[in-house]
């Protein structure tokens, strides 16, 4: 997605079980082809405009959904990701594997093309 973009290959996540995510660690229903995680903190201003880039590409594509988690509030599940910043975006795909990771503010024509190796 930019600079500190990771291609996570297989999709295999750390502590993440088999590899995928879903309702019980994101606390919200992914989306039918594809999942933009965002894990944020209370005072990150670039978590703010993060989440309207990714709520406005959401509703670009169907069948892709942005769930946000408070990466104060789920510090297990951030320490088993390896997230070490806010804002952090992962890409799902339709199985909950993760495809794609940033740790910064994304563009959208990025996420855009992050998306295209989760659909």
């Amino acid at each position: 997605m930019r600079a500190g973009e990771r291609d996570e290959g297989a999709g295999e996540a750390a502590g993440a079980g088999d590899g995928r995510l879903g309702i019980a660690e994101l606390g919200a229903e992914p989306g039918e082809r594809a999942t933009l995680v965002q894990f944020s903190s209370a005072f990150c201003q670039p978590c703010r405009a993060t989440r309207r880039i990714l709520d406005e590409v959401a509703a670009m594509v169907g069948g892709v959904r942005h769930i946000e988690i408070d990466a104060e509030k789920n510090l297990d599940l951030v320490r088993a990701l390896g997230i070490e910043k806010t804002p952090t975006v992962l890409v799902l795909d339709a199985a909950g594997r993760i495809v794609r990771r940033a740790a910064g503010m994304p563009r959208k024509a990025d996420v855009i093309a992050a998306l295209g190796a989760a659909v």
